[in-house]
């Protein structure tokens, strides 16, 4: 993603999608068309609205695409931009049943489409690009990569790191199965030359977080990295806010993401605001 990524929007007539576009909008994204089905001909803050991505694409050049279709009808939206040959999909829509979004991803992977998210704040290159909901004002061009599995999070620290600047923030989302895990994303910002250091913000749940540590031990990601991890204090074998945020048979605590972090000799954060602390030291 870059200033020239050319984008459009799925959903672009609803409340979500209208409101958001503007603020894309007015960021710099390049939006180029939007997409509601019978709604075609019209216009959505000066873009061009199309029936079908199909139509769209007919008219426009556009690699990327975003999602603010209710959860009942976001993996169509999804498998038609696929089919369409859109090479990047971020997926704003959360309670997207899990069967659902893991056919979706595999559909896509196997025709070399990246999705980001479900339940994804989305992705912005700070005074670039912005596709996805983020507030601009917390982020400013630098060279720390943030990858995130928590919305709120991510603004947090992003304020903290501030001074150092950011080179790409990427919410990866919260829901059990995503389209770009945390680990694959950490993997990115390891062969992004524009990344000179990493920030990992982790929930409890899921394995990724223990895997970007083997990653670290293993020698495949040799720049700095900081985490952060929420749940320190939840409750385990209960669902949390986030439907990716749960514990089972020991797996994904806590515990065993510190305790990963811990061997691979990467520093772990109190809170939010000492990541910045810790990146000073590694810088």
């Amino acid at each position: 993603m870059n200033r020239n990524t050319r984008v459009i929007v799925q959903g672009i007539t609803g409340r979500e999608g209208s409101f958001h576009t503007k603020l894309m909008l007015d960021y710099g994204t390049r939006i180029v068309a939007g997409v509601t089905p019978g709604k075609g001909g019209t216009y959505v803050h000066g873009v061009p609205v199309y029936d079908t991505v199909e139509d769209a694409l007919r008219e426009h050049e556009a690699e990327a695409s975003i999602v603010f279709v209710p959860a009942q009808r976001a993996p169509d939206a999804v498998y038609e931009a696929v089919d369409a040959g859109i090479k990047l999909v971020v997926v704003v829509t959360e309670h997207i049943p899990i069967v659902d979004s893991a056919r979706m991803i595999k559909y896509a992977k196997a025709r070399g489409v990246r999705i980001v998210g479900p339940n994804s704040p989305g992705i912005i290159v700070p005074e670039e690009t912005l596709i996805g909901i983020m507030p601009v004002r917390s982020f400013r061009k630098g060279r720390v990569g943030i990858a995130s599995r928590s919305g709120t999070l991510t603004y947090e620290v992003a304020e903290a790191v501030k001074e150092l600047g950011h080179s790409t923030v990427i919410g990866v989302g919260g829901d059990p199965i995503v389209g770009t895990p945390l680990d694959e994303a950490a993997l990115m910002f390891e062969n992004d030359p524009e990344t000179e250091a990493i920030v990992i913000i982790g929930e409890i749940g899921g394995t990724s977080e223990e895997r970007i540590a083997e990653y670290v031990l293993s020698g495949k990601i040799k720049k700095p990295v900081v985490a952060y991890i929420a749940g320190r204090t939840a409750p385990k074998e209960r669902r949390m806010g986030h439907a990716g945020a749960v514990v089972y048979m020991g797996q994904g605590t806590f515990e065993s993401k510190m305790n990963s972090f811990r061997r691979a000799n990467v520093p772990v954060a109190e809170t939010p605001y000492q990541v910045a602390e810790l990146l000073r030291q590694l810088l």
